[in-house]
């Protein structure tokens, strides 16, 4: 079980003891034989002891670098080789790296910006009350300082806001529209206004204008009932007036010395929604003056109330009806479209679902007639928002797409959109162009330029959304259109009004080399001096050949006929005239196409500003469970 051991003696094993005792034994005989063993025997450290220093060996002529042999030269000469390239080399892109380096230069600006600088500026001609030094139009000065004397209700009177035209009318209902343009293309392209340094300049114009607006109405009340819609009167007929009054007289402004009365509304369902609208959209676009923005949201709730107070569902009078100052130059077709668009910038601007309810009611739009196949309604105006209306549900559609209850609406306004923008394009025949390309958006009809660019501004705003949520086209019909094309469309109908058209000429006075020289326009056709005309005293001017004394800069004039021809005459008013709402949709069309501060990093349109006031659309959060308890 257990191993033995058969052959006696201990189990340890020896290996070495016969070796030394052979050795002692062979002493005697073999005495350096076993000295040489031991010596042997020593390590490395004793025989370096006793035997000295050895001798050193000679380096090589190669390393072993592990895989290869490599001369040691070559290696010597690869290791410098390697330190100066990196001092000349490496060094200076480390040094350069590392210096701080100023931003890139702005692009060249393009047509667009520099027409754009030039249409501001006509805002400033046409501005009302008491002008500050910085205005820029040395031929103006301080006018309508006694507008609004005859109503006792509005302190201070309703001085400041813009005249309209070449007149000296304030027409409220386009001048809020005017303001809404502006502010709705500022909150989508503030960074092109920056770029192009006019971002303060819009702004400052935007505010004159909301001013104005809020002195239109008890803004400080919850509660109204009534609003002023215009300051100035003009007397229309078969037979001409000679009551001396803004058509009659050809003034100055400066220089009007006959009564200019103040016109209150109480029923006034659409400049109501207009001006709520301005009010609305202007404080979206101040929403860094937190002040001023709540100032501004305040009189548009109650400007709304005012235009909806007996509920969208009963008929209301338009704010024009029988109205003989009104009626016959801005007489207002509809009010359900200001319905719509009013609550649609209430949303925005309040973030109040209430107001996006009311936006999408199906009610509203059959009233509205906004799914109707009504070609006048795709062309968006003064009188009819329904397209823009369309396109900001559309854009909620597009960037939040809130769903549920509001989804079905929602739909409708974007197909709805979608079709206009077919419409746009001349192959579907839709709108008549002229054969120099203009479209016909008003059917041959005067001022046809403020259509064009008020609709041109949808256009390439519709091909930034389109591009911001990364989708290359539509369809109209069995075609599919690229946002490309839409923008082209934009451009094309702005490059017609720059000079692409068959008169080689700009419809932008002070654009170009050419463009119109005897606008039918009261400031810019009389002299800047000291003499003061009388009412008739300024016909002199107003029927004189010679070139307008004051160059009124950026004002977009009436535009040429359904044939391109254009008359260039002070009394071809429909051709000649400069308008706040034409000019308002030349610079957002402007904005919208130039190239000017869309750089790295810059999107074409600003997505969230729009959104500013608006909650999380999703469920709050639900509360905790209460703790348990035994």
């Amino acid at each position: 079980m257990y191993s033995a051991n058969h052959w006696g003696g201990s189990f340890d094993i020896t290996t070495d003891g016969a070796s030394e005792e052979d050795d002692s034994r062979n002493t005697d005989v073999d005495g350096g034989a076993l000295s040489a063993r031991q010596h042997h025997e020593l390590d490395e450290t004793q025989q370096g002891w006793l035997l000295g220093p050895p001798e050193a060996k000679k380096k090589g002529r190669h390393v072993d670098l592990g895989c290869v042999l490599v001369k040691r030269k070559v290696l010597w000469w690869a290791f410098w080789a390697l330190v100066a390239g990196f001092v000349l080399v490496g060094l200076p892109i480390i040094v350069y790296k590392s210096i701080p380096r100023r931003a890139p230069p702005p692009p060249p600006p393009d047509q667009y910006a520099e027409a754009l600088h030039k249409a501001l500026l006509f805002f400033n001609a046409q501005k009302s009350g008491r002008i500050p030094k910085n205005n820029g139009i040395p031929w103006r000065g301080n006018s309508g300082l006694k507008d609004g004397s005859d109503a006792k209700d509005v302190k201070g009177g309703l001085v400041g806001g813009y005249y309209d035209a070449g007149d000296n009318i304030k027409f409220h209902f386009p001048m809020a529209f005017s303001m809404t343009l502006l502010s709705w293309s500022v909150i989508e392209y503030s960074a092109k206004y920056k770029a192009v340094e006019e971002y303060d300049h819009v702004r400052e114009l935007i505010k004159w204008g909301t001013d104005y607006l809020l002195h239109t109405f008890n803004s400080s009340a919850s509660t109204i009932d009534h609003v002023y819609a215009q300051v100035g009167a003009a007397k229309t007929g078969k037979i001409k007036s000679r009551t001396p009054d803004d058509h009659y007289c050809w003034n100055r402004p400066e220089d009007m010395a006959y009564p200019r009365p103040s016109l209150p509304v109480t029923s006034a369902p659409d400049l109501g929604g207009e001006i709520a609208a301005a009010l609305a959209a202007a404080s979206i676009a101040f929403r860094d003056d937190a002040a001023y923005s709540k100032k501004l949201v305040h009189g548009a709730v109650t400007m709304f109330g005012f235009a909806t107070r007996d509920g969208w569902a009963n008929e209301h009078a338009t704010y024009s009806r029988h109205q003989q100052d009104i009626e016959p130059f801005y007489n207002s077709t509809s009010y359900w479209d200001e319905y719509v668009w009013g609550a649609a910038w209430m949303y925005y601007a309040t973030g109040n679902t209430t107001y996006l309810s009311f936006a999408a009611d199906p009610q509203l739009a059959d009233r509205a007639k906004a799914f109707d196949d009504v070609l006048d309604l795709s062309v968006f105006s003064w009188d009819n928002k329904l397209p823009g209306a369309g396109l900001l549900l559309s854009r909620l559609r597009m960037f939040l797409n809130p769903g549920y209850p509001y989804e079905q609406s929602l739909v409708g306004y974007h197909k709805e959109s979608r079709l206009d923008m077919c419409k746009y394009f001349r192959r579907f025949g839709a709108f008549n162009f002229t054969r120099g390309g203009l479209a016909l958006f008003n059917h041959g009809r005067g001022q046809p330029l403020q259509y064009v660019v008020a609709n041109s501004f949808l256009a390439a705003l519709f091909a930034d959304y389109m591009e911001a949520i990364n989708v290359p086209g539509w369809y109209c019909g069995p075609n599919f259109m690229p946002t490309q094309d839409l923008r082209a469309f934009a451009k094309s109908q702005l490059n017609y009004i720059l000079g692409d058209n068959p008169r080689k000429m700009s419809y932008v006075v002070g654009f170009g080399n050419k463009y119109p020289r005897h606008v039918h326009h009261r400031g810019a056709s009389t002299p800047h001096s000291r003499v003061k005309y009388s009412c008739t005293g300024g016909y002199k001017w107003r029927d004189s050949k010679k070139a307008d004394p004051n160059v009124i800069t950026g004002a977009m004039v009436g535009g040429p006929d359904r044939n391109d021809r254009f008359n260039d005459s002070r009394m071809a008013f429909g051709q000649t005239e400069p308008t706040l709402v034409g000019n308002a949709g030349l610079v957002a069309a402007l904005v919208a196409v130039t190239s000017s501060g869309r750089g790295v990093g810059v999107g074409a349109v600003d997505k969230n500003s729009m959104f500013s006031a608006v909650p999380p659309l999703f469920p709050a959060t639900p509360p905790p469970p209460p703790a348990w308890k035994p």
